[in-house]
């Protein structure tokens, strides 16, 4: 059986973030009290998942306590789009999980790259040292499914005392080349547009920023109009509600569908159940 809970993704408009996760935690326990044997919990926007270290004494550990949560009204399996740190996103959960990566959504809109810039190089680049895993697997997934070489950089981001800097250091080979720079997802677009600035500065042709969520929180749309920044493609994990329809960051964006991939997922979970 197949249930849905009306309200949309964690991150989309109406009621908050925090309302929304208490009335799906209460529908999965209604669920479990109705005879459910099994409960997975699909979320292309995990909220409140980003906080899995303390980095200041008696700092809150969001992800522990959303697993927690998940956990006391009975959730199966745990099924999520793109979290920050998938090695933290697994350890918190008792129960089983699956994480689906985001990046092959991000495929037709590569292609026409490609197939508009014949000849030019191809670089996946992280946005700080975090990304760096997650941009490594979609360097390694593009280059089977092109057959050409793709190269990767990592531009450096130093936090202290909650601001950042990045000093233009990239790490990598650029110069001339399309960038396709990769995150989990775009807040207010600080990280997104220093990475860009910083790959332009280094020698990039062009620098496309790609990213599962966009949440485009105050101040994005000032932001991400930078030049630096040719094109935006998130997913629609979180209707891009925020962002002003009309201006030049709007302009840039586009939103690629990742209902396939979570319909691939939920369908390879299911038979590996029935299994």
């Amino acid at each position: 059986m197949v249930a849905s809970l009306h309200g949309g993704p964690l991150g989309s408009p109406g009621r908050s973030p925090g309302e929304k996760l208490l009335r799906l935690l209460m529908f999965i326990a209604t669920l479990r009290d109705h005879g459910a044997h099994r409960v997975t919990a699909v979320l292309p926007y995990l909220a409140y998942a980003r906080k899995d270290r303390q980095t200041q004494p008696f700092d809150p550990v969001s992800l522990r306590y959303l697993a927690q949560l998940f956990e006391a009204v009975g959730t199966s399996q745990l099924m999520a789009l793109e979290v920050h740190n998938v090695a933290a996103f697994q350890n918190a959960f008792r129960c089983p999980t699956r994480h689906v990566e985001a990046h092959a959504a991000f495929d037709a809109v590569v292609d026409a790259l490609v197939a508009e810039r014949p000849g030019v190089p191809l670089v996946v680049a992280a946005p700080d040292p975090g990304g760096v895993k997650r941009a490594q697997l979609w360097r390694e997934a593009l280059e089977r499914r092109l057959l050409r070489p793709v190269g990767f950089a990592m531009v450096d981001k130093r936090r202290s005392a909650g601001l950042v800097s990045s000093l233009h250091l990239v790490a990598g080979a650029v110069a001339d080349a399309t960038v396709l720079l990769l995150d989990d997802l775009i807040a207010s677009g600080d990280t997104m547009t220093r990475a860009a600035v910083a790959l332009r500065h280094a020698g990039a042709r062009e620098v496309i920023a790609f990213a599962a969520h966009g949440l485009f929180v105050d101040p994005a749309a000032e932001l991400l109009a930078d030049a630096a920044l040719a094109q935006l493609v998130v997913t629609d994990s979180v209707p891009p509600f925020r962002l002003p329809s009309i201006g030049r960051a709007a302009a840039k964006l586009r939103v690629a569908s990742a209902v396939p991939l979570l319909a691939s997922a939920i369908r390879a979970s299911h038979d590996a159940w029935l299994r």
